[in-house]
């Protein structure tokens, strides 16, 4: 796996195709709704006590936020392949770890791979234990310096790509 920098994020081939069909969703049949609805409720007259025009407006915003960030990071995307079952931690894998005593399951990379269909924790590979994971492998344990100056160790317990099924 290549090295990502700042503004870039690792998404699988499906995740693109979702955030790119998302885009165009949003761009085109999602701006000609919110415009039709401002529209209407321009319409109904006084604009500073009319909710509806402000409802819009608001949600025209929310949609436009999200049109930007989906630019920006289909952008700035590397796309890949879902990684090889072969126990080594790289964006795109759930990994299981020990950590203070505890096991914990998460998903190594963006918040994009996933949507919204499934409420597993996901940890960016440039996190501080992100970026000390990136590269072990089953069974090895690695140390982190966390935001809080303390280090932390790490052991990996299990790595395998992630699946949305």
């Amino acid at each position: 796996m290549t090295d990502i920098a700042k503004d870039q994020s690792y998404l699988t081939q499906e995740a693109y195709d979702r955030l790119k069909a998302e885009l165009a969703q949003l761009t085109g049949e999602g701006r000609t709704e919110i415009s039709r609805r401002i529209e209407a409720a321009r319409e109904e007259g006084d604009l500073k006590e009319n909710g509806g025009y402000h409802a819009a407006k608001e949600e025209q915003g929310k949609m436009e936020a999200r049109i930007r960030q989906l630019q920006h990071l289909l952008q700035n995307a590397i796309v890949g392949t879902a990684p090889a079952d072969d126990g080594v931690v790289e964006p795109g894998m759930v990994v299981t770890v020990e950590m203070f005593g505890e096991t914990e399951t998460f998903l190594l990379g963006s918040r994009e791979i996933i949507g919204g269909e499934d409420d597993l924790t996901v940890y960016s590979e440039k996190s501080p234990m992100g970026s000390a994971l990136m590269g072990a492998t089953r069974g090895q344990t690695v140390t982190y310096t966390a935001p809080n100056g303390k280090e932390v160790e790490v052991k990996i317990v299990d790595a395998k790509p992630y699946s949305a099924s």
